[in-house]
């Protein structure tokens, strides 16, 4: 009971980590607009990723726990290894201001660890390639909301005046960062619901069916809440003010874009990236005025970090994992 107890705060640790790497997911397009200040922002954030606790189900969870490594698999080592992999990854790459995908690091930590501990026959390719698929898809869905949005927008406000629009929006980008929000607790928050309760599983403790505890749903959202409410403001800059430049009236539209695909994404149990929607959303959005208008040498680095975050992370996990397995 004690080594489920100190992996669940592991676990719990991964998750401030996550909403602390991610903070600028949720506020880098609202502080870039200066809508909040970045003290009022992460609050807003941090509270909405709580609340994203109830009502949005743990279809997330439920892939993560059942969808990507057979659960019978995973052990204490393999759960320990993917959990230190995926947040010495969200270091690393926080420490280059580099937004990176938390939901990717864990999955392929997890995969990492379990093929070095089990062998290839543990994993679950239909849930793998899901994943793998979704890399591409989700900043592509995240870019083509926020062109339709943010063309839609000026259609309907072309002929207000520039301090209306930015009046209105203003208080309407209010709203969206609490959207956008409410995906990214309900989407991120659920992978570390799935590792938890997958321990638990695997441990016996909770009976022949697996499903996610309601005190799993609450710690996590709570983990992942105080993690944005200290924010890492690296990223924040690369998200909110490198990649493009945003008006409120492009910040609404980009948190939009991204909220709907987060929540789309989480009913239909897919663990999607929040980092690869919002980045696709805030450059579709940038793209709309004039392809100049986003920094593409920004955007390759942004996506090199996605490139090596499975090979790396999982790389990672399998070095954790090896000594463990060489002591059996």
């Amino acid at each position: 009971m004690l080594v489920v107890a100190l992996l669940i705060l592991v676990a719990l640790a991964f998750d401030f980590m996550n909403g602390f790497h991610d903070a600028a997911n949720s506020i880098a397009t609202v502080v870039s607009t200066r809508v909040l200040t970045p003290r009022q922002a992460v609050a807003w954030a941090a509270f909405f990723n709580f609340v994203a606790a109830f009502g949005f189900g743990v279809a997330v969870a439920t892939t993560i726990g059942k969808g990507i490594v057979a659960p019978e698999a995973i052990d204490k080592t393999v759960v320990f290894a993917g959990l230190s992999a995926a947040f010495i990854w969200d270091v690393i790459t926080w420490h280059f201001g580099l937004p990176s995908s938390s939901s990717h690091a864990l999955i392929a930590g997890l995969a990492g660890a379990a093929v070095t501990e089990r062998g290839w026959d543990v994993l679950v390719w239909s849930g793998i390639e899901r994943v793998c698929l979704f890399i591409v898809v989700s900043p592509l869905v995240g870019l083509v909301f926020g062109v339709v949005i943010m063309v839609l927008m000026l259609h309907l406000f072309q002929h207000a005046s520039p301090s209306a629009v930015d009046r209105v929006f203003r208080r309407l980008q209010l709203f969206s960062a609490a959207a956008y929000s409410l995906g990214h607790g309900t989407n991120d928050a659920q992978k570390t619901m799935g590792i938890i309760a997958v321990l638990l599983f695997s441990s016996g403790y909770l009976g022949k069916t697996f499903y996610v505890p309601m005190w799993v749903v609450l710690i996590c959202h709570v983990a992942i809440g105080l993690g944005t409410l200290f924010g890492g403001w690296r990223i924040v800059r690369t998200m909110g003010m490198r990649l493009t430049a945003l008006q409120p009236i492009g910040g609404f539209c980009a948190e939009t874009a991204g909220a709907f695909a987060l929540i789309l994404s989480a009913s239909a149990g897919i663990p999607v990236s929040t980092t690869h929607t919002i980045t696709g959303a805030i450059v579709g959005v940038g793209a709309t005025r004039r392809a100049s208008a986003v920094r593409w040498g920004v955007a390759r680095n942004v996506v090199w970090a996605w490139i090596l975050t499975i090979p790396c992370t999982a790389a990672i996990a399998a070095a954790i994992c090896l000594p463990f397995r060489l002591l059996h």
